[in-house]
């Protein structure tokens, strides 16, 4: 892999420490970059070198392409992995380090921009035969066309942002009322964060499962699927768990649609590290969009399969092979995984920024945790309020639970509120142990105003 070494990691926070640590375990000489608000940061400490890039403010740092190469440039870095967020999803991005000779360590630019719009992948997915959403792949301009889509899809119906993701730029209309204000606010949320005020619209599946399966491809056209995982708790259509494997998806359904990943990757020529995400109805998988990246949620399925996904999408870049085959893909036991998020679910998921005064994270046999930061940063509003990943393993989905929380039970953090009392809580309930959703637990305001302590 010395082809691809320095590596700048053009990110922050726990996905570059994740990806650091990756390059340390393969000896390989890495470059970190930083604004000024994470001079301190746990990252910049892990690298062989560090570049400041710039203000707090991402569109002066993290975002900044023209600095991001630039710090490139003055370490000598001969690649670029972006982890996830930021600029990881930028085809323009991908397409300057191209033109700088840098490797991207991560698909091709074509493939970033051909599933980076919603609409596109839908169009290029039903050409290839994949299941997607009921819907439509035409843009919706005016409110009349919203109403007409609407009518002819069946309510309810969802609006979505092309380019959009992560709960943004996505609207439900129950009824025609609603169709001109869900529309508005998929056009607005599109163009205010994606900068494309592009909308199409779907059926609204009132409680499908999130299911998605993690894919790896090399240039030698081997493509590989590990799985699925099902990321069905969420709240305002972001995630909040994930595990693996999926506790409703038995050895058949799993093939069926390990094999549906595997031909849309193929279908558009994907290599790197991927997932495909869908609705699961039943046995019924639908296609929903291709993450052209690495999941904040990978730790899950490294966890179930014993595969380290960084160290293969490194691998990829370098030009080599996968070190594996399908068949030797298995699954074996039960993960898990919690978002600690520095936000407050008693007051609807608000953000909790302030001070970290302490740090004392889990530990013991069976439990992860991926975090960057610790005791004396700052949590900011600048950034993701994500503080850490905590993910256990056990032999079965009862003993992953007793696990995780136990280790919920360990795991002690000082200053902001963060997400831990409402796990607490969540995994303790029937529905969770059910292995529901979860939605109406997750929407209820009562219910979560009792998992303020």
């Amino acid at each position: 892999m010395r082809s691809i070494e320095p590596v700048l990691v053009a990110n922050r926070g726990e996905i570059a420490v994740r990806v650091l640590r990756a390059l340390r375990e393969l000896g390989i000489l890495s470059v970190a970059v930083y604004s000024e608000a994470d001079a301190h940061a746990v990252h910049v400490g892990m690298a062989d070198r560090s570049v400041l890039l710039g203000p707090a403010a991402p569109t002066e740092s993290y975002l900044n392409i023209d600095r991001v190469l630039q710090a490139a440039r003055e370490t000598g870095a001969r690649s670029v992995h972006p982890g996830y967020g930021f600029l990881a999803e930028n085809a323009e991005f991908a397409e300057r380090c191209e033109a700088e000779g840098l490797v991207f360590i991560g698909p091709s630019p074509e493939a970033i921009r051909g599933m980076g719009s919603k609409i596109e992948a839908r169009r290029r997915m039903s050409a290839a035969g994949i299941p997607v959403v009921p819907g439509g792949t035409d843009p919706i301009r005016a409110d009349e066309d919203a109403i007409a889509a609407a009518d002819a899809i069946g309510y309810p119906v969802a609006f979505k942002a092309s380019g959009g993701g992560g709960g943004r730029g996505f609207r439900v209309a129950h009824d025609s009322a609603g169709v001109a204000a869900a529309f508005a606010g998929a056009r607005s949320e599109g163009e205010r964060y994606f900068n494309d005020p592009t909308v199409y619209a779907e059926r609204y599946m009132e409680d499908p499962r999130h299911v998605e399966v993690q894919i790896v491809a090399d240039a030698h056209g081997n493509v590989v699927h590990l799985g699925e995982r099902d990321c069905s708790v969420q709240r305002r259509h972001q995630k909040l768990i994930e595990e693996s494997p999926g506790p409703t998806v038995d050895p058949m359904l799993r093939e069926h649609i390990g094999d549906v990943a595997v031909s849309a990757a193929r279908a558009i020529g994907y290599r790197s590290v991927g997932t495909v995400e869908g609705l699961l109805v039943g046995s019924d998988f639908y296609f929903l969009e291709m993450n052209t990246r690495l999941q904040v949620e990978h730790p899950v399925t490294e966890l179930v399969t014993g595969i380290d996904l960084v160290r293969e999408q490194l691998r990829v870049a370098a030009g080599e092979p996968l070190s594996f085959a399908q068949k030797d893909v298995q699954l074996r036991g039960w993960a898990i995984e919690c978002r600690i998020n520095a936000e407050s679910a008693a007051k609807g998921f608000l953000p909790a920024p302030g001070k970290i005064t302490s740090w004392n994270p889990p530990a013991g046999p069976g439990v992860r945790v991926d975090s960057g930061v610790k005791s004396g940063d700052e949590v900011t509003a600048f950034y993701d309020p994500l503080l850490a990943k905590l993910i256990v393993w056990d032999q079965d989905r009862e003993s992953a639970t007793r696990r995780m929380r136990r280790a919920l039970a360990e795991f002690e953090v000082g200053g902001p509120a963060t997400l831990i009392p409402f796990y607490r809580r969540l995994l303790a309930t029937d529905e969770w142990m059910s292995a529901e959703t979860c939605r109406s637990l997750v929407a209820d305001r009562e219910w979560l105003k009792s998992t303020a302590s």
